[in-house]
């Protein structure tokens, strides 16, 4: 095997670009470069390049072409066009069952020919979001200036050129040079295999590898804090994004003027992250520290005193405006800012944003009512919650919506539960995110997602694919983990239903939509479970006995499923299941089957009389402790059933002579899978046992 090493290196590269141009290059590569079959390739990725490093085959082998063309009675001008586009001669043919069939001895190539002659079409088609062109490249693009190509194999430059006809010859060339850091280590830096690359890099103050930066940061800037008696507030997001923004970090500690700790802390800590990429700090006690940390891309002479003068100057600035918006939305209360929101857009075909609180207001109500909690306060924490999208300080941070408003609710003296909400009602955001906990919060969160879903369902606008521009799913699972993580006893479909009586459609299309909301809802639900580990089919199988809309009780019932599966009694009772669902179905697929109840008098039997019996106990056992939510009791019932399946399948023939005995067992069967499905539909589990 050969040793490749390719690096792409230009201006500096957006940060939440980088992983994915990685990704795409190391993609890319393997499909170019599949006759080469490349091995142990590692991706690594900077402000500054991309690279991929691993090992090649040093050739690419000989091989034998075999490739059916023309019919024989086919046209000359077929034939020669076959031999044209493949590069072959009439010596190549031979015939195949009416066909020319050609077989062609391919030689090998070194790899460094094909590497040099895949590489232009591969850059030239790098997939970026956004790219530009500059003078020098002729129609080439890249998401920033590509200034150098690094490309060795074994040792030595793989010639290529990204020239075209019309730029004179001045494109980019492969070599052997890269370059370190811009202002530590400017200049030239010879490589000669990847097993040097990144020790050069390194002493040329760049860390190549993504990971290590990022490592290296957060353990610097923890030291930082740790020397002045602070703890980083966690921000992986904000590591991740420093990680692409510096080369060489440095971590430094700032102040925080105390005119400015009497904000919100979410309001400075926004301010830091958005416009500074700081990392906010919390004292001894988890109080908000008066002080922050960054990771500077320099090693300063002075230690960084003039740099982190400079930062704290900016982050004066900030938090003085911050200030101004803050000192300035308080004159106004929540309340007298609603009327504004008509004013604000939702969406085209929905309305305002004051459309939209009235109908979370309602929304929010009914669902208090149904969990019962305080409705009033619900209804009126919904009615405020979009409020501060009028505020100056939410135009400026757009990330502090809601967080505002529960600022400015209670300094306008709203009852606490009611900030409350409004503060979290769009909770939780992300997988990382706490859900609301208290019962007007609670309400209204699901009022916000709940209406998400039900309004956009209405007018077909439905994630498609990979694309969810209106967070529909984000939402779905936000109703998800409120109910699962809050225990909430909460019927979904009237809660949709409530959501849709403001809309102009009819009730048919009411009920379309509500049942379209709730399947998206349980289809989220599974795929979460599956990520969990759990089996989807025992969800499916457990919704759909009975339709559930509750997912509280879906999940328990879906526990005592897979609880059941795992032991034998289970296992055994599932393969009966199926082996009377498919004498069931055979006789329904011939036609219409009238299957009434079971005649006693039939039953000729001893085997059939006693799954009849216990059958006649296990109805009512099963029936009651589904009433009961007793999940696991049914089917611990159902699996005592299974003796009685089992001798019955020993002992009876249901195909019998006898055509009143033989649908007299169908009915015994059909009884057996009827009783069970209200339990949990068997039919949609896949296997038996843990995943």
């Amino acid at each position: 095997m050969a040793d490749l090493l390719l690096e792409l290196f230009s201006e500096e590269i957006p940060a939440r670009m980088q992983a994915q141009a990685a990704e795409n290059l190391a993609r890319l590569l393997a499909e170019a470069l599949a006759p080469l079959a490349p091995q142990d390739g590692r991706t690594l990725y900077g402000p500054r390049r991309i690279a991929w490093m691993g090992a090649v085959a040093a050739e690419v082998p000989a091989a034998t072409v075999s490739e059916r063309g023309p019919k024989l009675a086919a046209p000359e001008q077929a034939l020669a066009g076959f031999l044209r586009k493949h590069g072959a001669s009439s010596d190549d043919l031979r015939q195949d069952g009416g066909y020319w069939l050609l077989e062609k001895q391919v030689p090998g190539r070194p790899a460094a020919d094909l590497i040099a002659e895949a590489m232009p079409a591969l850059l030239r088609r790098f997939p970026w979001p956004k790219s530009m062109r500059w003078g020098g490249t002729s129609g080439f693009t890249w998401v920033r200036p590509l200034r150098r190509i690094l490309c060795i194999l074994d040792g030595a430059v793989v010639p290529f050129s990204l020239a075209s006809g019309d730029d004179d010859g001045h494109g980019l060339v492969s070599g052997d040079i890269t370059e370190g850091h811009r202002f530590l280590a400017p200049g030239q830096i010879r490589i000669t295999s990847s097993a040097q690359y990144e020790a050069k890099l390194r002493d040329s103050c760049v860390i190549a590898d993504a990971s290590e930066r990022r490592a290296r940061i957060a353990e610097d800037i923890e030291e930082r804090a740790r020397q002045a008696g602070y703890s980083v507030v966690p921000d992986e997001g904000l590591l991740d994004e420093v990680a692409g923004l510096v080369e060489w970090p440095v971590a430094l500690l700032g102040r925080i003027d105390a005119a400015f700790m009497d904000l919100p802390p979410e309001v400075r800590q926004v301010s830091m992250r958005v416009n500074q990429r700081y990392f906010a700090l919390t004292d001894a006690e988890g109080n908000p520290a008066p002080a922050f940390v960054f990771a500077a891309n320099i090693e300063a002479p002075d230690g960084g005193a003039a740099i982190v003068a400079g930062n704290e100057r900016v982050l004066r600035a900030r938090l003085s405006d911050a200030r101004h918006f803050w000192d300035l939305d308080r004159r106004e209360t929540l309340r007298s800012r609603v009327d504004a929101l008509k004013k604000v857009t939702f969406h085209a075909k929905l309305g305002s944003q004051y459309d939209r609180v009235g109908r979370l207001a309602r929304l929010a109500d009914h669902i208090a009512q149904s969990l019962d909690g305080d409705w009033q306060r619900a209804y009126h924490a919904a009615t405020l919650a979009k409020a501060d999208l009028t505020t100056g300080m939410v135009g400026e941070f757009p990330e502090l919506q809601g967080v505002m408003g529960g600022y400015y609710a209670l300094h306008d003296g709203e009852h606490p539960a009611v900030a409350a909400a409004i503060r979290d009602h769009y909770a939780p955001k992300g997988p990382g995110d706490a859900v609301p906990t208290a019962p007007v919060s609670i309400a209204v969160a699901l009022a916000d997602k709940i209406d998400l879903l039900a309004q956009f369902f209405a007018i077909d606008e439905k994630p498609t694919g990979s694309g969810d521009p209106f967070a529909l799913r984000r939402a779905a699972l936000g109703v998800i983990r409120i109910v699962r993580e809050n225990g909430l006893r909460l019927t979904l479909r009237p809660e949709i239903h409530s959501a849709l009586s403001d809309t102009n459609t009819d009730e048919d299309r009411k009920t379309l939509v509500r049942d379209e909301v709730l399947a998206f809802i349980v289809e989220r639900l599974r795929v979460q479970l599956r990520t969990e580990g759990r089996r989807h089919d025992v969800l499916a199988a457990a919704f759909a006995a009975a339709n559930d809309d509750d997912l509280t009780r879906l999940l328990r019932r879906a526990d005592a499923v897979e609880a059941l599966l795992g032991t034998a009694e289970g296992a055994d009772l599932l393969a009966a299941y199926r082996r009377a669902a498919n004498i069931l179905r055979i006789e329904e697929r011939k036609g219409p089957l009238d299957l009434g109840a079971v005649d006693p008098s039939l039953l000729t039997e001893d085997a059939e009389k006693a799954l009849n019996t216990v059958l006649d106990g296990a109805d009512t056992a099963v029936t009651k402790a589904l009433a009961d939510e007793d999940f696991a009791g049914a089917m611990s019932r159902l699996a005592a059933i299974r003796p009685a399946v089992d001798a019955f399948f020993e002992a009876v023939t249901v195909n019998s002579e006898d055509p009143d005995l033989r649908l007299n067992r169908l009915r015994l069967l059909k009884r057996l899978r009827s009783l069970t499905d209200r339990a949990a539909d068997f039919s949609r589990l896949e296997t038996t046992g843990a995943v």
